[in-house]
């Protein structure tokens, strides 16, 4: 066992084998450790992510080698652990071709992947895509050399020692050998992924059963998109797609979901205040800003974040100008517009009463490459309140000017970035470590320019404003 650092709350734990990964995974399990608040287990690491104010690194580090990794945790409790039944056709593109890497004909390895009983060992990749072990030892056939740049949904197969199926469609070098038309991820159920850790399946030859026929192909957010009967913001004008994120989705990275949410917390926290809303509602992450908005209700909007010119023009034709972070009232008619940020990358757009967004795992974030929460906000697309009632809501609360910790960087400006170690330092030299705070990475119109010099540093400059933050 080996016990490495990736960051001040995440320690990784390198084991010898899958077997063990899952044995110290169920000992965690059964007997929970205070402070431990999320496990990520892979074919040879378990990653843990700990509360630092109930449970240091160095007594979590001091606990791990004390537990028992004797017992298969694959075998243990097998029994009690549920099955999942999942029907199929074989009809994968790869079939003929996983036949002759086993030596088999077509009909025996559809008997033998029959026959086989899985354990789910961990999810990732995706929400609900579930790493099955247990095969037959025959059909262990090695991945494809080039991945599919797409491979559908519901699409059974085969890679290594694994077998799994695709929740959505998704890149992926795994051997197809079948499909299926049962949801592995449906973010309405509870839990969300049909196959979870520990939980055995078997496959059912269904060629004749009408109720397997078709790929999944739906989004697998139920609720995709912000739908708004009787619209308060209407997006006349978007240069780039942006996005409602709030703080986050915690606790499911187990099911292949990462956390999304805010780029910058601590501005969309900000923008909140500024409305009166509690720090944690969703608002409209804006990248680079250039949009524009016409109110249909009167409202109350502020912006945080990467400053850019506000300008609103009111539907009696008065034009005035306001500032990033201050709260700006709206009557009906009214259009927002917003210009480009001369430092950082992001605002943040909140409004009084919070967005009328659809909430997937408890969070209305876009995750983008689970294709999770609201769909990404473009010109013409309308957003609705989910409520003005002021007394809901606290009082508005406009943060002072410098009151950020560390000023956005414009063109040019030169900035200092703190570097945390990761569990894989140890393949760099002393010498490589030590470069990488000698290097000033000059970032331009073109993407080019590593320049070694002396300075610790890092210089963002170009005609494009600052990228990196």
């Amino acid at each position: 066992m080996r016990i490495l650092p990736v960051n001040r709350s995440t320690l990784l734990v390198e084991l010898r084998d899958l077997d063990q990964v899952l044995a110290l995974h169920a000992s965690l399990m059964s007997q929970p450790l205070v402070g431990l608040e999320e496990m990520l287990p892979a074919a040879r690491t378990l990653m843990l992510r700990f509360d630092p104010k109930r449970l240091t690194a160095d007594a979590l580090a001091a606990i791990l080698p004390q537990r028992d990794l004797a017992a298969r945790c694959g075998t243990v409790g097998a029994a009690q652990a549920p099955l999942v039944e999942i029907p199929m056709r074989y009809d994968g593109e790869d079939l003929a071709e996983v036949a002759a890497l086993a030596g088999l004909d077509v009909a025996e390895v559809v008997r033998r992947h029959q026959a086989s009983e899985f354990t789910v060992a961990f999810c990732g990749f995706a929400p609900g895509f579930a790493y099955l072990i247990g095969g037959d030892p025959a059909l262990q056939v090695p991945r494809r050399q080039t991945p599919r740049p797409q491979v559908p949904a519901g699409s059974v197969a085969l890679g290594g020692v694994y077998c799994g199926v695709y929740p959505q469609a998704s890149p992926g070098g795994w051997r197809l050998i079948g499909t299926t038309g049962t949801r592995m991820w449906d973010a309405d159920r509870d839990p969300p992924a049909l196959l979870t850790p520990g939980t055995r399946v078997r496959f059912r030859d269904a060629a004749d059963d009408i109720a397997v026929g078709g790929r999944v192909t739906s989004d697998p957010s139920s609720a995709s998109a912000v739908k708004a009967a009787g619209p308060n913001l209407e997006v006349t004008a978007m240069m780039l797609p942006a996005t409602l994120q709030d703080l986050g989705r915690t606790g499911y990275a187990h099911l292949g979901v990462a956390p999304s949410g805010a780029a910058d917390r601590a501005a969309l926290q900000a923008a909140n205040r500024a409305v009166g809303n509690p720090p944690g509602l969703a608002c409209l992450e804006i990248t680079l800003g250039s949009a524009v908005f016409r109110c249909a209700e009167e409202t109350v909007i502020a912006l945080a974040g990467a400053p850019l010119p506000i300008g609103v023009q009111r539907a009696s034709g008065e034009i005035f100008e306001s500032v990033i972070g201050q709260p700006i009232a709206l009557g009906v008619g009214d259009s927002v517009k917003l210009g480009y940020p001369a430092r950082g990358l992001r605002s943040y757009l909140a409004v009084r009463g919070g967005f009328d967004a659809p909430r997937v795992l408890g969070s209305a974030s876009r995750d983008a490459l689970a294709a999770l929460g609201p769909a990404p906000i473009v010109k013409g697309a309308v957003l609705r309140v989910a409520s003005s009632e002021a007394e809901r809501f606290g009082p508005v609360t406009v943060d002072p000017p410098g009151a950020d910790a560390q000023p956005l960087p414009a063109s040019g400006d030169t900035v200092m970035l703190d570097v945390t170690l990761g569990p894989r330092a140890e393949s760099f030299t002393r010498q490589a470590v030590a470069l990488l705070g000698r290097i000033r990475r000059t970032l331009s119109d073109r993407l080019t320019g590593f320049e070694a010099i002396g300075a610790e540093a890092l210089t963002v400059k170009g005609p494009l404003g600052t990228l990196v933050q």
